[in-house]
């Protein structure tokens, strides 16, 4: 593109598309110029003409059609010029002597004159040698411009052919346009100038261009100003969309983690007020026994006496009766002076209180308020278009709160109801129920009991929030050229992993793909690998040797390879054991991962990474980074990305390694994004993206193919409650377990989709 406030030169024009027209996308034929400015074929404006009038297709403006059609549209004689050139330029294959000369066929009667090797610009015809040096040895012609043929077609006179070059009249074909026609404006040839334009002023060409240029040039100035401000506008208008993004990215963000930080303060509130449910059943449970077995015992007293009694008097003489009337009337007398003495209620029936803000379908935690942006002074601010403790408030669209200094806004109902985590004051902790109920909402705490043997007043468990001290989530990268360029989890399912036949509560500590949308489940507590669909359905298992408690699992091309104990299992769909191979008895598990190629399995010995072929021989062994820098690794997760590098997390180190199949490692990640927690289960998808699990803080964190962090994925938000290991199928599906033994299902939407 040719700058603003440059000339464009010829050659710009001659090789650009300039000359191409926008509808048919080929060369303009009969150039006709809308008052927009814009040029066209002039056929093709007439398959645009509709009602009288046409669109233009570039600026969409619309345009009049004259009463005589569109042949009635300017003519782009500058086009038509510019068009002429390049024709001259493109004729003829030199290589074959097809360009012949123009003079010959007149002068010899000839049908075709020789092959030409020069050109005359004024006169615009290929000549012969002997006619090109007759050209200049005549009285009208000798002052004509006579050049190279070749260097002509080359391109290297454009420039002066362009100064000799006349306009045709469209009117008498041959005849140049010389004057102009003052009240008409229309260009005239001599014989337009001496028939119907005879009486009127008319002025030459050259006059008229220098008599109308200034007025021409000072338009062009004032539009080249308005080209100023609106490029300055334009600029302007793409700040305020970015800083908008970014702040937008910004609240999102705090919106996400102040939602996170009440949802740990209310599931450890739960936690707790369960907590103290179960102790008070039990402890209920424990007394209600206690007392039950003393009932117990003394209505079987009661009763082998009272039945005893009922024996001798029913069945016995009157001399037996007589005998034992004063021990059984001793006796009866004895237990009917001990009359049970009823004690306390048998137990404390627990009530819950919900907070009135729970119950009140109004009730909003999270506020949103709106503000003006604030024209920039300078380039020293941030791009989100806050003035830090300079800026002068704002009007604002629905009369909220004011923002805090990370940009994040602090509706009333957050201050007064919300659970502070991190921003009570120092020394004090959360309070409880008991102590004030308008401050933090319940779900399943805060039974009540009557007190026993004092009063019928209802009272709650004291229950201590617990502080759950994490980092908040760092702020991913941003890409102001869109929004959203993360991966985002969309939830598909959930289904739970325990089967009728299992004895015991399922623990899963493998997953992987498992054929076409199914999983293979390593189920560690019932020595189970189960088979799923995406969607739940159980499909039955694979077959496990007798003993073995599989840990890791992954699926190759027509079998399973599986860790157990200090082993690693390569078995078929059948369950058939095709080899074992013994691992390090120093590490308490073994992660599995397949290659990307379906026929190698890969397993973590002790901080190396071997890789074994389908035969069951060493392939290779690396320890990633090399024996001198990394030689204490232990990688306890590993998995493969598509593009064949090794991912594991690494415990020794707290980090999370990305090494190539040499062993070189190509990113580490050990930052504060991991919250103090050693990472966990790591699955990569079809692009590269890392997914790590984070089991104490109820996560999984995404990260670049490279090893840095990006961001949250899934949170407590999404269902997590301790996350234990996951996979990815298809490239597309993140597969999460839950330590209880559920799996959630999430597909993984890519930025681009």
């Amino acid at each position: 593109m040719v700058s603003q406030g440059s000339s464009p030169s010829l050659l710009e024009a001659l090789s650009s598309d300039f000359l191409a027209c926008k509808i048919c996308l080929e060369q303009l034929r009969v150039p006709k110029t809308l008052p927009c400015l814009h040029t066209y074929c002039q056929d093709c404006l007439a398959q645009l003409a509709e009602r009288g009038h046409l669109r233009c297709p570039e600026c969409r403006e619309t345009v009049p059609l004259p009463p005589a059609g569109v042949a009635a549209f300017k003519t782009n004689f500058f086009v038509n010029g510019l068009l002429d050139l390049v024709r001259a330029r493109a004729g003829g294959d030199l290589q074959a002597g097809k360009p012949a000369c123009a003079l010959c066929p007149l002068m010899g009667g000839a049908s075709t004159g020789g092959p030409a090797t020069a050109r005359c610009l004024d006169c615009a015809d290929d000549l012969c040698k002997a006619c090109a040096d007759g050209h200049r040895c005549t009285r009208q012609t000798h002052t004509h411009r006579v050049v190279d043929l070749v260097g002509y077609r080359a391109g290297w006179y454009d420039e002066e052919a362009r100064e000799r070059q006349a306009a045709q009249c469209p009117q008498h074909p041959g005849e140049a346009l010389r004057f102009l026609c003052q009240p008409c404006s229309q260009l005239l040839c001599r014989e337009c100038r001496l028939d119907p334009h005879l009486d009127h002023p008319c002025l030459p060409l050259a006059e008229a261009v220098r008599a109308r240029r200034p007025g021409l040039e000072e338009l062009l100035k004032g539009v080249d100003n308005n080209l100023a401000e609106l490029e300055a506008s334009r600029l302007v208008e793409k700040k305020s969309l970015a800083r908008l993004r970014e702040q937008a990215a910004r609240v999102g963000t705090q919106v996400e983690e102040a939602a996170e930080r009440v949802l740990r303060v209310l599931l450890a509130q739960k936690q707790e007020v369960l907590g103290q449910l179960r102790a008070h059943v039990e402890a209920a449970e424990e007394a209600a026994r206690e007392r039950l077995g003393k009932l117990e015992g003394r209505e079987q007293v009661a009763r082998a006496a009272v039945a005893f009694a009922r024996r001798v008097l029913s069945l016995g003489r009157e001399a037996e009766i007589l005998s034992l009337e004063g021990a059984i009337a001793q006796r009866l007398q004895q237990l009917q002076g001990c009359a049970w003495v009823p004690g306390p209620p048998p137990c404390l029936l627990p009530q819950l209180e919900l907070h009135p803000g729970l119950l009140d379908k109004n009730c909003q935690l999270l506020q949103l308020s709106f503000e003006e942006q604030q024209p920039q002074k300078d380039s020293g601010r941030d791009g989100a278009g806050c003035q830090g403790d300079e800026e002068t408030p704002s009007r604002r669209q629905d009369g909220a709160q004011p923002q805090g200094r990370d940009g994040a806004q602090t509706p009333k109902s957050d201050r007064a109801q919300t659970p502070q985590e991190d921003g009570a004051p120092k020394g004090e902790r959360p309070k409880s129920p008991q102590e004030d109920r308008a401050q933090t909402p319940q779900e399943d705490g805060g039974a009540q009991t009557p007190r026993a043997g004092r009063s019928n007043k209802k009272r709650k468990f004291k229950g201590r929030l617990k502080s759950v001290s994490r980092e908040p989530s760092p702020v991913p990268g941003l890409n102001l050229e869109g929004s959203g360029l993360l991966p985002r989890p969309i939830f598909s399912c959930s289904f739970p992993t325990r089967m009728p036949g299992d004895k015991r509560s399922p623990r899963i500590t493998g997953l992987c793909p498992f054929g076409p949308r199914e999983i293979l489940v390593a189920d560690e507590q019932n020595r189970a690998l189960k088979r799923f669909s995406l969607n739940g359905d159980y499909k039955g298992a694979v077959p496990v040797p007798e003993g073995c408690s599989p840990c890791s699992v992954a699926a190759l091309r027509g079998a399973v390879a599986f860790s157990a104990g200090a082993r690693l299992h390569l078995i078929s769909p059948d369950g058939e054991v095709q080899w074992r191979r013994a691992l390090s008895l120093s590490q308490a598990s073994h992660a599995v991962a397949a290659m990307p190629s379906g026929d190698r399995v890969a397993v973590s010995v002790s901080g190396h990474v071997e890789v074994y072929n389908m035969e069951g021989s060493l392939a290779t062994r690396f320890i990633p980074g090399g024996k001198a820098s990394r030689g204490l690794r232990a990688l306890v997760f590993l998995t493969t990305s598509p593009q064949g590098n090794f991912v594991g997390s690494d415990w020794q180190q707290n980090s999370v390694v990305v090494c190539d199949g040499l062993g070189q490692v190509i990113g580490e990640y050990r930052g504060p994004g991991l919250h103090g927690c050693q990472p966990g289960s790591v699955s990569v998808d079809k692009k590269g993206y890392i997914f790590l699990t984070l089991r104490e803080v109820n996560k999984v964190v995404i990260l670049d193919p490279e090893g840095s962090l990006l961001g949250d994925f899934l949170t407590a938000y999404h269902g997590l409650e301790k996350p234990r290991v996951t996979t990815m199928v298809d490239g597309r599906y993140l597969v999460v377990s839950l330590s209880n033994g559920t799996i959630h299902v999430f597909r993984v939407r890519s930025p681009d989709s």
